[in-house]
């Protein structure tokens, strides 16, 4: 066999190789998105019913020690989700250096080839790709679900403080309860863009 003819050879089949393993690590990171979610969604639906079905509720038990208690695992679901949206932007951003990654072959495969109709075959190219951050995604509506539960857990943070601490005032506990919550959702969803903006 020709040397010339060796070497296309061995280039192309390199860049296949690396575009199926591309393709892979693009597949496992949508894949591993799906479980992360899926994870902190069942840990805080499991926690939560496992609270509220135990015997902590009992007369003998301190009010403000359960309180306190409440309080410390609320948030500690909180910071879970913190981490959970991290997560998700990570494996965004991994999705996206692997379409980026694709593109580029396929740009040299684009460049390489003779047939100009060729071009026409992909939906995606470096410029057409999706934006790293895109509100209307799937990833994105993952993180507000997460986020949505981080501000219920942070919200009941902050409830059970204030009972802790013996705040009692009907009204600003509520409005402390919603405005903290409400501030944890935004803030999970501000992470989540200044995260990919990058």
């Amino acid at each position: 066999m020709p040397k010339n003819q060796s070497d296309e050879l061995g280039r192309e089949e390199i860049l296949e190789a690396e575009y199926g393993y591309i393709a892979q690590t693009a597949f496992q990171a949508n894949e591993d998105r799906a479980r992360v979610s899926s994870f902190y969604l069942l840990a805080v639906g499991s926690l939560v019913a496992a609270l509220f079905s135990t015997q902590l509720f009992d007369r003998n038990f301190d009010p403000v020690f359960i309180s306190s208690a409440f309080s410390g695992l609320f948030f500690v679901l909180t910071v879970l989700g913190t981490l959970t949206t991290l997560q998700l932007s990570r494996l965004r951003a991994a999705w996206y250096d692997s379409m980026l990654a694709m593109n580029q072959i396929k740009d040299y495969w684009l460049h390489q080839s003779k047939d100009k109709a060729f071009r026409n075959a992909f939906r995606w190219n470096t410029e057409s790709l999706p934006r790293k951050y895109k509100p209307n995604s799937v990833s994105y509506y993952q993180t507000v679900e997460v986020a949505f539960l981080s501000g219920i857990t942070f919200g009941a943070a902050v409830y059970f403080f204030q009972r802790a601490v013996g705040y009692d005032c009907p009204v600003c506990n509520w409005a402390f309860t919603i405005v903290f919550g409400l501030l944890a959702f935004l803030l999970q969803l501000f992470i989540y863009k200044i995260n990919l903006d990058k």
